[in-house]
């Protein structure tokens, strides 16, 4: 028999809904938790309370398996504390289980960086998120998506599609964000 730890983790994905998002670096947090998904042997179904998909899996073997609940928001980012708090209250998952993957403008390309609280260096996801747990304690995977070009104002830049160049490596940083993720979950 398996036994599940007692707190689950929560890993939610950070994106904006629909098919025009899709492909952008804004939607990279949506992009890892599919991976991650898929590694897990997950698949999204709607929940209805938390206005998220979510897709529930087990991660380790035995006596240590744990729960992970892998979300994505059905809302726009700037919006995503909301069901981020709902998923942790109805779930009950402390804050430092909460691991919200998202895009980061001062990353180098395809960088990867796993942080336990600190500012949201003007991610309006981020700031939504601090602000609905009431509390920074909890866990930021950053997804480097490089700055803009020239002078072009960042937040075009985060809404614009990859690069042909960048598309081809987005499934390598998925990845190896996903690497990330499980070890944190280890």
């Amino acid at each position: 028999m398996v036994r599940v730890t007692s707190s689950p983790y929560l890993v939610v994905g950070l994106g904006n809904p629909g098919p025009k998002y899709a492909g952008t670096r804004h939607n990279i947090g949506f992009d890892v938790a599919d991976e991650l998904a898929d590694e897990l042997y997950a698949s999204f179904s709607v929940h209805k309370k938390t206005n998220t998909d979510v897709a529930e899996a087990r991660h380790g073997q035995g006596g240590a398996a744990t729960k992970v609940i892998i979300a994505k928001p059905r809302c726009f980012m700037n919006l995503s504390g909301g069901p981020i708090k709902a998923l942790a209250q109805y779930f009950n998952v402390v804050p430092d289980h909460i691991i919200v993957i998202h895009d980061e403008l001062e990353l180098d390309f395809a960088a990867i960086k796993l942080r336990l609280g600190g500012g949201d260096r003007g991610h309006n996801g981020l700031r939504s998120t601090t602000k609905s747990l009431g509390t920074k304690d909890y866990q930021r995977l950053s997804v480097g998506i490089g700055r803009p070009p020239g002078r072009m104002d960042p937040a075009s830049f985060v809404l614009k599609p990859w690069t042909k160049q960048e598309a081809q490596d987005v499934p390598i940083m998925c990845a190896d964000a996903v690497e990330e993720i499980l070890r944190a979950l280890d």
